[in-house]
Order: C-alpha cells, then sequence, then structure tokens
C-alpha cells in the first residue's frame, strides 16, 4: 500500500490554505536530500512557510516538496524529501498535524506507515529560535504532541 504522508500533506495544506491561514512546515534538515538555507536552520531543523504567497512553483509530489522560496533577498530551490517532513500546520493558530518518526519505504512490507497527530499551539518562542523572517512580524507558536 502506498504511504498516506503525501496525502494527508496536500489535504492538510489545502484546508489551510482554503480557511485564509499560512501554513507551516516543520522540516527535519538532518535528513539526506534536504536543500533548504543551513544559515536558518535551527537545532537541524527548519520551520518553512509554505503559502502561495511565499513560495513559487510548489509542487507536493509523493516523494518530494519542491519550491522557489526567497530568504534574505535571495530566491533559492527548496528540496524537502517528504520523509523529511514532520508536521504541517497553521502558523497562527497551530492546527496542524505531526507525523511520527518512521522508515516511509512503500515497497518494504516491514516499513509501518506514520500516525497522524493533531497538534496544538501553547506558547510562542522567541523571534531567534523561530526564525522570525521579513513575512512574519511576530514569533511562531510552538507545537506541543497532545
Amino acid at each position: 500500500m502506498k504511504p498516506r504522508r503525501p496525502y494527508l500533506l496536500r489535504a492538510l495544506y489545502e484546508w489551510i490554505v482554503d480557511s485564509g491561514e499560512i501554513p507551516n512546515v516543520l522540516i527535519d534538515a538532518e535528513i539526506d536530500g534536504v536543500v533548504v538555507p543551513k544559515e536558518h536552520v535551527r537545532d537541524g531543523q527548519i520551520v518553512l512557510n509554505i503559502s502561495p504567497q511565499a513560495v513559487r512553483n510548489l509542487n507536493l509530489g509523493d516523494d518530494y516538496v519542491m519550491c522557489e522560496g526567497r530568504f534574505s533577498g535571495r530566491s533559492m530551490e527548496l528540496i524537502l524529501p517528504i520523509i523529511s517532513i514532520r508536521a504541517i500546520y497553521c502558523r497562527d493558530s497551530g492546527q496542524g498535524l505531526a507525523f511520527d518518526d518512521e522508515d516511509m519505504h512503500a515497497d518494504d512490507d516491514a516499513a509501518e506507515e506514520p500516525e497522524a497527530v493533531p497538534l496544538q499551539s501553547t506558547e510562542s518562542v522567541t523571534d531567534e529560535a523561530a526564525g522570525k523572517g521579513p513575512d512574519n512580524d511576530g514569533p511562531r507558536p510552538t507545537l506541543r504532541l497532545v
């Protein structure tokens, strides 16, 4: 059976955008194949705004999420293997899903699909830890698994 993560990611992205919210993804930047600006990675992770206003040519594929984003005024192609995406959530409300750590190989019978875990925003983080960007005037909410 095919992995659920790409389908859940696309569905949550559409729900967040249709709700007028800003979709953020939490990326494990230490996964092989991740291409993000390393200067914005904190503790091996980066949070990216993937709203239609923030990125161009967004492709939510089965194996990768790819798009073009701007960081400190320069354009960069972002490559995010699906397995590197740890969560997708609304920037303001914190609603979304987190994915359990697992090895996602559709052709491996022993691999198990991740459990989707609802997220809830509970506290704010500092601007430095949040990776405050030009389109973000305030701190981003933190995530707590419930």
